[in-house]
């Protein structure tokens, strides 16, 4: 190509390039992307008017994090553990082999909140648990060791020490009074992500039998509770602290699960004062109230805890409980089931006098008991029942009985697959001690009552199981 082409096609290029960059810097041009007039650009906002209500609940929950992230760490955790070798640790000569047990060490992370200005902090036991060290890591990146002051497993409830002042401190609130629909914020370290907070709202208040811990009042929350978050506050709108965020339903959404912060003070209070948690000591083994257990008792609704067994010695014996007595109050406070009577009983101080209101033989009686410490329970024991019977033909229950050898009354050697105590939940080798409140000595007697009883007649049965006492009610067909 000859040169003056070349230069000629020079001079056009560079003539459209300074034509797009004088293009570019013009004051007329449509610009790339637009921006709000709230952030000092050319457009509105596609929503001017927000509610003033919802302003101020935004503005509520920004408040919140401001105030309370600082006073949320973040715990990690080293332990100990021993080593589980697939198909190798079912052999005899395994640890023999390795010069005694092999261990790893696990990491763990949790959450916790600030509950004095110099360091102690509340989380939960399973955060902690067998844990060789322990770090705390402040909102302002500051990391500390901390010493395990104290746990309770029962609730999951544990405090650890940091040595520092002047820290932000949490405000505990009150969890009594929670209804269901309330607004709940937690805050936490869920998979190891600092300070993360998450809002919903309390779904229900008072939930037990969930199967996490020995004594259970939990509240559930649909705000995201996740791996990581336990231990951490769940906040009400005025970032006071109504629980520690402790578990989740893996399999479903939205169900998270706090230890209510009023059922938490007491404990906590004990794990600062001695390290460990005393509690209440009644003396019996209870059960819930079925409506067929009702109707067999006389009660007109299934409520109260059913007395299944006394202890020798203990202070309900003392007091005059008897088995067989429905407990429907404590202290003035109704019970609703064997839960709450536990958590009752728990949080009573020992020593104290308590009222008992019981049902017994169609009347309301008042007892006095005096509670003893938990510490100081005597470990029942029962040797098994012998049993040399065959299984004979089945009764009016389905079941086949034999007298039993020691204890009293007689051993079940067979039930009917079909039959009304197989419904109910008696087992082979369940001794029946007593049908409708009379005492069974005898596989002769066992026949007599139930005969006695007829065709279409409620029975109560209590069994004797292992070291248990289990009331059993129905209808004979």
């Amino acid at each position: 190509m000859p040169a003056s082409l070349r230069f000629i096609q020079y001079v056009i290029i560079c003539s459209l390039a300074l034509a797009c960059l004088a293009g570019c810097s013009g004051k007329n041009d449509s610009p790339l992307f637009l921006e709000s007039k709230r952030k000092a650009g050319e457009a509105d906002a596609p929503v001017k008017d927000v509610p003033a209500d919802i302003l101020a609940t935004q503005k509520a929950f920004t408040t919140i994090a401001a105030k309370v992230t600082p006073c949320v760490v973040n715990i990690s955790t080293i332990s100990r553990k021993k080593a589980v070798q697939p198909f190798l640790e079912m052999s005899p000569f395994f640890e023999d082999f390795f010069s005694g047990p092999q261990y790893r060490r696990d990491k763990s992370l949790g959450s916790g909140f600030i509950i004095s200005k110099d360091g102690y902090i509340v989380t939960n036991d399973h955060v902690v648990r067998d844990a060789e060290s322990v770090q705390v890591k402040l909102s302002n990146d500051k990391v500390y060791d901390a010493r395990i002051i104290g746990s309770d497993p029962k609730t999951d409830i544990a405090v650890i020490k940091i040595r520092a002042a002047d820290l932000p401190v949490a405000v505990l609130g009150d969890s009594e009074n929670l209804e269901v629909g309330q607004w709940a914020i937690a805050i936490g370290n869920p998979f190891g992500l600092e300070r993360s907070m998450t809002v919903g709202v309390v779904s229900a208040t008072g939930r037990s039998n969930v199967g996490i811990e020995t004594y259970e009042n939990f509240i559930q929350t649909d705000a995201s509770i996740n791996p990581g978050n336990s231990g951490g506050p769940l906040l009400n709108i005025h970032g006071e602290v109504i629980g520690i965020n402790t578990a989740i339903v893996a399999a479903g959404q939205g169900i998270g699960f706090a230890i209510p912060i009023s059922m938490a003070k007491p404990i906590v209070t004990q794990l600062l004062q001695k390290g460990s948690v005393s509690r209440g000591y009644m003396g019996v083994t209870i059960q819930p109230v079925t409506e067929e257990l009702a109707r067999s008792f006389g009660l007109k609704e299934p409520k109260g805890a059913l007395v299944n067994d006394v202890l020798k010695g203990g202070p309900a014996q003392k007091a005059g409980v008897r088995q067989g007595d429905v407990i429907l109050e404590f202290n003035g406070s109704p019970v609703k089931d064997p839960s709450q009577l536990q958590r009752l009983v728990a949080e009573f101080g020992i020593g104290k006098s308590v009222k008992l209101k019981v049902f017994r033989d169609g009347k309301d009686l008042e007892l006095t008991m005096t509670l003893a410490s938990a510490d100081s329970a005597p470990k029942q024991r029962r040797e098994p029942d012998g049993n040399g019977g065959q299984p004979g033909q089945a009764d009016l229950l389905g079941l086949a009985v034999d007298d039993a050898k020691q204890g009293g009354g007689v051993v079940v050697v067979d039930v009917a697959r079909d039959g009304l105590a197989a419904e109910a939940g008696i087992h082979r080798g369940d001794v029946i001690v007593a049908i409708n409140r009379k005492k069974v000595t005898s596989s002769a007697e066992y026949q007599r009552i139930l005969q006695q009883a007829g065709s279409g007649s409620s029975v109560t049965i209590l069994v004797r199981r292992g070291n248990s006492s289990i009331y059993f009610a129905f209808r004979i067909k």
